[in-house]
């Protein structure tokens, strides 16, 4: 994926949390509400990370992105159920030695899922936007009841170890542990995309395939191969994704994918779509804009979002980066 070298949306992160503070009065509240905001903000950078993956790569719009969220949340419940031993202690590192299986048990089931979802439901719409909208909102019903059949139609708590659930003070301010730690998952997930698409061999095939297929298929490279790897990638992101939201908030439902979906598109659109580095910012500039707003204005936490989408796009149209080959 190749985007401008542009600097400045770099900097509405900083120049935002900069502007709030007199806003918001006092230095510790606004401490407790950026870290919120960042820890919120990576958590929908993972989720949204995997669709941004699908269609800066692909071009497919998925829609059904959504049920490999709410599977990825619903094996974490029954895998952290299971290590009970573990996410009561209250180490930290005793609480890790259950979530990292639980994350690692949902990302494969939800790239298991996604190998079938792109067989079945992708593979004979590529190319076709419309018909990519109707047939994998379609598969999302279907997963969601599927998901129902094994799980239950009903919510599920997945509350946090008893580890994550402390904070640290730094003055007055508040920072929860599970809030430092969903940033440090949502920082190498980030660094993990951009290593891999920059600097291997098989992210440089993808890239090259992106530009030119027939160049790169007929240097003897299978790139449908690559693109359905990519896929599977982008879904299992999304199995991760659902872990770090279900414990953020602490329950699960068969419904929570679509819920968040409409969330991770404005954030696509406001990153660009397909830009990885765009996604990341617009994922941070969400979190703090809801917490900011939603303790200096409740009743406009609601339209935050849409709001920061449109002042987004009146500045930029094509979203903070631009892809070079759309």
């Amino acid at each position: 994926m190749n985007q401008d070298l542009d600097y400045a949306p770099l900097l509405l992160v900083p120049v935002l949390a900069l502007l709030a503070l007199p806003l918001v009065g006092t230095g510790s509240t606004w401490l407790t509400l950026t870290a919120a905001g960042l820890a919120m903000g990576m958590i929908i950078f993972i989720i949204a990370s995997g669709l941004t993956l699908v269609f800066g790569l692909m071009d497919v719009l998925n829609f059904g992105h959504g049920v490999f969220i709410a599977l990825g949340a619903f094996v974490a419940t029954s895998v952290l159920g299971a290590m009970g031993d573990y996410t009561a202690s209250s180490s930290l590192w005793r609480n890790m030695l259950a979530v990292l299986p639980a994350m690692l048990a949902a990302m494969a089931a939800a790239a298991a899922a996604g190998i079938v979802f792109e067989r079945l439901i992708v593979r004979p719409v590529y190319g076709q936007h419309l018909k990519q909208i109707l047939t994998t909102m379609g598969g999302m019903i279907i997963g969601e009841e599927l998901i129902k059949v094994i799980w239950g139609p009903q919510q599920i708590p997945l509350p946090l170890p008893a580890g994550m659930r402390g904070a640290w003070f730094i003055g007055d301010a508040v920072i929860t542990r599970y809030r430092v730690v969903a940033m440090v998952v949502g920082l190498v997930v980030f660094l993990a995309l951009a290593w891999v698409l920059s600097r291997t061999k098989i992210g440089l095939l993808i890239r090259a395939g992106v530009q030119n297929r027939e160049m790169v298929e007929s240097l003897g490279y299978r790139i449908r191969r690559l693109f359905v790897g990519v896929f599977v990638a982008g879904c299992a992101l999304a199995g991760l994704g659902g872990v770090m939201w279900g414990l953020y908030e602490q329950n699960v439902i068969p419904q929570m994918g679509g819920e968040v979906l409409i969330l991770i598109f404005i954030v696509i659109i406001i990153g660009g779509l397909g830009s990885t580095t765009g996604a990341l910012i617009g994922a941070l500039l969400v979190g703090l804009v809801a917490n900011y707003v939603g303790y200096l204005a409740p009743k406009a936490a609601l339209f935050s979002n849409i709001a920061l989408m449109a002042i987004v796009l009146l500045w930029r149209p094509w979203g903070l980066y631009r892809i070079t080959n759309r």
